[in-house]
């Protein structure tokens, strides 16, 4: 027995949408500690995408905007597997089609779209599976480590990201009436993924997070994976209702000596 104690365990992961995801890092060491996982995308067009990067792993299509396919996936997985030791969910959306705008410029239904795909969806994912969770299940999402700072180039998601972690803390109060399933986020710094790499400005805001690191080396995609699969486990029984910041120490750099001798720098 290892010491995360994962074999024969089965996990729900939401939202692999290539192979450089952080769910699809979490699913590819969840399976190397001998648990099996299951997967739920977006949609057809998704899934196929996927197709030769899930092989044969079994794969939902579950669009969690609408409430309807939320409560279809949880009836399929309960036909098709029984119980589950756990949920991952990373999924998020912002519809920025329109540019970057100032925060006080967001659209009302950008912004609600966005919390019900990114946030409240994990709500309603806790509710449709609670009767398939095990006992002692552990539920995790993947949330930012600085919800509370503003980003220009992130538009409206920091309220919503922080949105995910307020209800996961919340849910770990509501579960804990009657069962001991553990809910908590993983607060990621910036990750160089397919999906950040559509995000206009992100390579300036990611190098200058480099340099803020402690270590001066941003996070690999495996280390969230690596917080998140300690936190699907029983070794991490007594954490619950927290959200645990995974950024190389760069929330604790702000006033690095080099950071603040380039921005003093007198311009040209």
């Amino acid at each position: 027995m290892s010491f995360l104690n994962l074999e024969s365990k089965r996990f729900l992961v939401m939202g692999v949408a290539n192979r450089k995801s952080v769910a699809w890092a979490i699913t590819k060491s969840l399976e190397e500690a001998g648990a099996e996982v299951i997967h739920s995308v977006r949609s057809e067009a998704r899934l196929e995408s996927l197709k030769k990067l899930l092989g044969d792993r079994k794969a939902y299509v579950c669009d969690v905007e609408f409430p309807e396919q939320i409560t279809a996936l949880a009836e399929q997985v309960a036909a098709d597997c029984g119980t589950l030791d756990g949920i991952v969910h990373s999924i998020a959306f912002a519809n920025y089609s329109e540019g970057f705008k100032p925060f006080h410029a967001t659209v009302r239904k950008d912004f609600l779209q966005a919390t019900a795909i990114s946030a409240f969806s994990l709500v309603e994912v806790a509710n449709a599976f609670k009767s398939l969770l095990d006992h002692e299940a552990s539920v995790v999402s993947i949330g930012i480590s600085s919800t509370d700072v503003t980003a220009e180039n992130y538009g409206y998601m920091a309220p919503i990201k922080a949105a995910l972690e307020t209800s996961s803390y919340n849910l770990a109060k509501s579960f804990s009436v009657d069962t001991r399933v553990r809910f908590n986020t993983v607060n990621a710094g910036p990750l160089k993924t397919s999906a950040s790499a559509g995000i206009p400005g992100y390579i300036d805001s990611y190098l200058y997070a480099e340099k803020l690191t402690l270590r001066k080396q941003n996070l690999s995609t495996q280390e969230v994976a690596n917080t998140a699969v300690f936190l699907l486990s029983a070794a991490s029984s007594g954490i619950n209702g927290q959200g645990i910041v995974v950024n190389a120490g760069m929330d604790r750099n702000y006033f690095d000596k080099n950071v603040v001798a380039d921005a003093m720098r007198p311009e040209k």
